[in-house]
């Protein structure tokens, strides 16, 4: 299990590669990189976060992520600071026995970032500068999994 919060830039494959070398008893391998989207103009992203807090809250999903779907491995990698249109913000890697669980377990984790993960994002764009406000769908994307429980 790894959690990493930094402002330093990562190479999706290196980190792919990394993480799937040795992993005794997987049969699947899933990663998920998000990317800041030049939507509507957007200029650039800012991610502000509580340093500690913040590392301990994802540590404790990707845990729960690890115990709940039967992980054999997990690393979550979450940005920090500026973020130019196209950089990546994060990635999630997950491994498992059986694809069905690495699947759902990086689902699991993708939607616990984008709704609870204590991460703050400004928007830089033609209109100038705007916090992102909480989605319905993404709380409704994670309701699912407490539904499931």
């Amino acid at each position: 299990m790894e959690v990493r919060v930094g402002a330093e830039a990562f190479d999706p494959g290196a980190e792919l590669r990394d993480f799937s070398d040795g992993l005794a008893g997987a049969g699947a391998v899933v990663s998920f990189t998000g990317v800041v989207r030049g939507d509507g103009g957007l200029r650039a992203l800012e991610i502000e976060h509580y340093p500690g807090m913040t590392e301990s809250a994802v540590a404790a999903m990707v845990e729960e992520a690890r115990a709940r779907f039967g992980l054999v491995g997990v690393r979550v990698i979450h940005r920090h600071g500026p973020l130019e249109v196209g950089e990546p913000i994060m990635m999630v890697l997950t491994a498992a026995p059986h694809r069905r669980a690495a699947f759902e377990a990086a689902d699991f984790l993708m939607d616990w970032l984008k709704s609870r993960a204590p991460f703050w994002k400004k928007e830089h764009g033609p209109e100038g500068t705007a916090w992102v406000a909480a989605k319905g769908e993404d709380e409704d994307a994670l309701l699912r999994w407490s539904a499931s429980s």
